[in-house]
Formats: C-alpha cells, sequence, structure tokens
C-alpha cells in the first residue's frame, strides 16, 4: 500500500513538474530573437499587436498566451515601443502593457499653408492628416487663443519638437501653443516694442524676410530694410507679398517667378504696394533665424533691394532710387534673357 501511495505521488509530482514546465517555458525564457521599435495604434486590439511583435518572437504562440494570462488585450497602450533581444514574453508584455513608451522627435520647416504642415505631420505621428487640419483650423480654438484665419500660422516655429508617437491633432496643436507662449517670453515682446510691432506682426514681416532671402547671412540686413521702411511710414513694396496675394486669387499651386507690373494692383490686404503697415497676418510660417533677424536687425541707411546677378540668391542693397533702378536694370535685363516672363 506504502508502495502504491509512493508511485502515485511521484507520477503526481511529474505530471506537476512537467505543467510547471510548460508555463515556466512559455512565461520566462528569452522569447525576443531581435531589437526592433514598434508603433501600436491607440485603439490596436490583441490581434494587431500579434502582427507587430510577431517578427522578432521565437514563439508566437506563447507570446499570446502570456499576453491574455496577464489580461493584456484589455489593457492595451498606443505608442512607440523599444522591444529589447532577450525578452522574455513576461518581460515583454509587462513593458507594453505599463513601460515607458519612447517619444519622437517631430520636425517641420517652413510650410506655406495649413495643409502642407498637417501632411508633413501626419507623416510622423499616429494622427492623419484631416484629424489635424481640422484641430490648426478649430474656430473655438483660435478665438480663445487670440488668434484668425490670418494669424493661425504664426504659432508654428519650424524646429524640432520630442512627443509621443500616439499625440493626437489636438494635443500636438496645444503644444504648439505652448512653445510659441514659450518663445515670445518677456525679452521678445521688449524687442518687439523696440520695433513698434506687436509678435505677431513680428511673424508676419519675418515671414516675409524668410520668403525675400534663402541666405540666412542676409536675413538681419533685409529685416533692417523693411523696417526702415515701415518707421518711415512707407509701404513696404514687397514682393513676396504680391505673390501670396496671387496665389489666394489663383491658387497654391500656382507657380509665379516674376512679379509683373500689372500684379502691383491686385486687391489684397496682402498688396504692400498699395497698403501702407504690416499685413494682416504671416504669407508663410517663418524659421527662428527669420523671426530673430527682425527682432535684431542689421542698422543701416539702405531703403531699397534688388535681386543680385552676381551673387547667386542674394541681394545688392541701395539708399536711393537711383542706385536702385540702376541694380534693377541689370536684374530685369538678365531675366529677360533667360526667358522667365512670368
Amino acid at each position: 500500500m506504502k508502495k502504491k501511495i509512493t508511485i502515485i505521488s511521484v507520477i503526481i509530482l511529474l505530471i506537476g513538474a512537467f505543467f510547471l514546465y510548460r508555463f515556466y517555458d512559455k512565461i520566462y525564457p528569452e522569447n525576443v530573437i531581435e531589437t526592433a521599435y514598434i508603433y501600436i495604434s491607440t485603439d490596436a486590439n490583441l490581434n494587431e499587436v500579434q502582427e507587430l511583435v510577431n517578427p522578432y518572437l521565437k514563439n508566437q504562440e506563447s507570446f499570446t498566451w502570456v499576453a491574455k494570462k496577464k489580461n493584456y488585450h484589455n489593457k492595451i497602450r498606443g505608442g512607440k515601443f523599444k522591444i529589447t533581444k532577450g525578452m522574455s514574453n513576461v518581460g515583454l508584455v509587462n513593458h507594453l502593457r505599463g513601460g515607458k513608451a519612447e517619444t519622437i522627435n517631430l520636425t517641420f520647416n517652413n510650410q506655406d499653408t495649413f495643409e502642407k504642415l498637417a501632411g508633413r505631420v501626419s507623416i510622423q505621428i499616429e494622427a492623419d492628416s484631416i484629424s489635424i487640419l481640422n484641430a490648426l483650423q478649430d474656430s473655438k480654438f483660435l478665438k480663445k487663443n487670440d488668434f484668425n484665419n490670418n494669424t493661425a500660422i504664426a504659432m508654428y516655429i519650424p524646429n524640432s519638437y520630442e512627443l509621443y508617437w500616439n499625440t493626437s491633432a489636438e494635443k500636438f496643436r496645444d503644444r504648439m501653443l505652448k512653445e510659441y507662449n514659450a518663445y515670445w517670453n518677456k525679452g521678445r515682446v521688449e524687442k518687439a516694442k523696440e520695433q513698434n510691432l506687436t509678435p505677431l506682426q513680428v511673424m508676419s514681416l519675418a515671414s516675409i524676410v524668410q520668403k525675400e532671402t534663402a541666405y540666412v547671412g542676409e536675413r538681419p540686413i533685409v529685416a533692417g530694410l523693411y523696417l526702415n521702411r515701415y518707421h518711415d511710414n512707407w509701404p513696404l513694396q514687397a514682393d513676396p507679398t504680391i505673390i501670396f496675394a496671387l496665389k489666394q486669387k489663383h491658387g497654391q499651386d500656382v507657380v509665379f517667378k516674376r512679379v509683373l507690373t500689372k500684379d502691383l494692383k491686385i486687391e489684397s490686404p496682402y498688396n504692400t504696394y498699395q497698403n501702407i503697415g504690416i499685413p494682416p497676418g504671416p504669407i508663410g510660417m517663418p524659421d527662428i533665424s527669420s523671426i530673430e533677424a527682425v527682432l535684431q536687425p542689421k542698422k543701416h541707411a539702405y531703403y531699397y533691394m534688388c535681386a543680385s546677378i552676381e551673387k547667386i540668391g542674394q541681394h545688392e542693397f541701395a539708399k536711393n532710387l537711383r542706385e536702385h533702378n540702376n541694380n534693377a536694370r541689370k536684374y530685369q535685363k538678365q531675366i529677360s534673357k533667360q526667358g522667365i516672363n512670368r
């Protein structure tokens, strides 16, 4: 009898050990075979997560078993996650369920329109371009924060920003407002006042400087020239504002390489040949170098400028109309020779 009991006990122990081994083999041994980053959607289900992690697993079924046992299918989080080679199933599930998500560096450069900005941002975060565009143009948000359709683009300063991949469209927009307010600290507001400008007027003038020259070293000179005109109550007479007005009338995809005399008569609040002062909003998205150029312009006596035919991408500056007309004739002759009529 004792012998039978002993045999039965050994069998039970062996069976128990077998099942414990099977459980242990699913839970604790290394299962991730390669370090990788995965992007889990906010509304993802377990099947979708499995599809993301399966290429990096030695045993896919064991991951599913552990995930279900730990109730992961009811606690899935969206975001970018790093899975590391050598992780066990329990370690992987714990990380996806409660570990720290990775951040991304979201970047955007000078975008002319909200449509282009939304497209640029949507390829970097989970939110799609339509939801981003709707958030950027939300009239209640704009009114609450003292922006309008003309000035709203000023809120987005080209840079690199650290945030989570699953940031929503609204949270992206709110983050940009926070960054805008942080940029316009007391010191910069005072510098704007020294030029008799508000922050939004600085952004508008900076957008003209941005469009006028791609040469960063020239921007403080160009800003100083426009400020000379502004302070002396001259019209800014900035060709980029005419192109902006033309695009508003004919479409953003229409290319204007040359401003014609007839274009200077276009009826638009952005026509700086017909209207004195700063336009009602930015004509594009100025980067920090253009903004700082307006806040810290080069002091000089220039009132005129013309594209240079010798220093490609730069300008020839003049203090009086006679010097300017001489520069302008050279430039007009050059572009006509190249066959650029529009």
